[in-house]
């Protein structure tokens, strides 16, 4: 069974996500620590309960999602792992972090690239992938049925739903994957945001002003 532990980083409040079970093995999704202070918090975190950190996954590679990747690269030697379509946007980063007043460690170029034929697998637990774009071209979510939870990443929020004024985001594209792919979801879902609280999916079908 998933134990979810979430932190909140950086200037953009960003969600990151860490989901480890009673074997203390562990996978980080979204990384966003980008202070010190914010990487030594996770680490600690991790060394403290004893955990093993095998994969570093995200939902999408917008630069408040990834700030982390390069430091959890040289500290535990995992590799990125994405939807190919998010290539182009990881790899703007570099141009345009200054603008935020980021100095940005890149990590290496992924290798691994996540579809929905695969699955995230962590002992006896697993994460199903869905293909949600229109925040960005590859945002993907992972949805974990046995206990009804989906990390969302930047497409559904509590009351709000994704950006779609970024380079790669679609309005049109954005509903269709809330509406085809998550609201497809039991309504008792809990939703894991990329920022803010989290929510339910029926929460959101009833509530979120976007969505009516």
């Amino acid at each position: 069974m998933f134990t979810i532990k979430a932190f909140t980083f950086n200037a953009f409040q960003e969600n990151t996500y860490l989901l480890y079970n009673e074997n203390a093995d562990a996978i980080l999704i979204d990384p966003g620590c980008y202070e010190n202070a914010e990487q030594t918090e996770l680490k600690e975190f991790i060394t403290q309960n004893g955990l093993t950190l095998k994969r570093m996954i995200f939902t999408h590679a917008h630069i408040d999602h990834v700030l982390g990747a390069s430091f959890i690269e040289r500290t535990y030697g995992l590799a990125m792992e994405m939807h190919e379509f998010e290539l182009p946007v990881w790899r703007a980063i570099p141009s345009y972090a200054s603008n935020y007043g980021f100095v940005y460690q890149s990590a290496e170029e992924p290798q691994t690239f996540l579809t929905t034929s695969d699955e995230i697998i962590l002992g006896t637990d697993k994460l199903q992938i869905f293909f949600t774009p229109g925040h960005s071209p590859g945002s993907i979510s992972f949805y974990c049925a046995a206990q009804q939870f989906i990390i969302s990443g930047d497409v559904l929020f509590f009351k709000s739903i994704g950006r779609t004024d970024l380079a790669g985001g679609n309005f049109e594209t954005l509903i269709q994957s809330i509406k085809e792919q998550l609201f497809t979801l039991p309504a008792d879902t809990k939703v894991y945001a990329g920022h803010g609280i989290t929510t339910t999916i029926e929460q959101e079908r009833i509530h979120n002003p976007f969505l009516k």
